[in-house]
């Protein structure tokens, strides 16, 4: 496509920054990146495709929740490093449930839109607890347990991860069923909030997982071991 050519890429290192708009409204909906590839999904099946930096892959909006984005137009900015993707929106653009992204005002610190859908389960529990700790991360310390973990010393937020396990092991131990869940759920929440103090989302971890199916445990070391 000649038009993927005017991109400066290496200027962009690789990605390029996409403003979402929805088409009959023209409200903003998200920010979000493409590479070469998900601009050429997206122009090929008329249906928006993003790189996340966080999952480190290319994902089809709406591919968890079914709220998908229809592209209407693809317009590239005067210095053709920015593109403003204009959509039909299916359900909502943010995680949250909310119409879009943009949802607090930074001059009263109020939020402008309601949660319009609940999506917790498009997104599982553990996607919906990544994101709310993210959201978390300057919240006042004071108030927040997970923001004083995040804006606190490092050894003390990883010193709890090891404490949790340490639980998680005298549980099983005991075989006290419900102490082995109440402590891996203790346990999840922590490396949560040590991923999040890293923005490694957990899809990439279910990558990696998905990766390993159908491989040897030996296989999979040796693997390791060769990259």
């Amino acid at each position: 496509m000649e038009i993927l050519n005017k991109i400066d890429w290496q200027k962009m290192d690789g990605l390029i920054p996409v403003v979402t708009q929805e088409a009959t409204t023209g409200d903003v909906l998200m920010l979000a990146y493409m590479d070469k590839e998900a601009v050429e999904l997206t122009m090929d099946t008329n249906i928006a495709h993003y790189f996340s930096r966080s999952k480190q892959r290319i994902w089809k909006k709406g591919e968890s929740s079914g709220h998908i984005q229809e592209v209407e137009d693809i317009l590239l900015d005067c210095d053709n490093d920015t593109i403003l993707l204009k959509v039909k929106q299916t359900g909502v653009a943010c995680h949250t449930g909310r119409k879009s992204c943009f949802f607090t005002s930074m001059k009263t610190n109020e939020e402008v839109t309601k949660v319009e859908i609940d999506t917790t389960a498009a997104y599982g529990v553990i996607d919906t607890l990544y994101h709310v700790i993210q959201e978390k991360k300057n919240d006042d310390p004071k108030a927040s347990y997970t923001a004083k973990l995040l804006q606190g010393k490092e050894n003390s937020m990883l010193k709890k991860i090891v404490e949790e396990a340490g639980e998680f092991t005298f549980a099983i131990k005991d075989n006290d069923q419900e102490e082995i869940v109440y402590e891996a759920a203790d346990i999840i929440y922590h490396m949560l909030v040590a991923m999040a103090s890293k923005n490694v989302s957990p899809d990439r971890v279910k990558q990696e997982i998905a990766r390993r199916f159908g491989m040897s445990g030996i296989e999979e070391k040796n693997s390791r071991v060769e990259s």
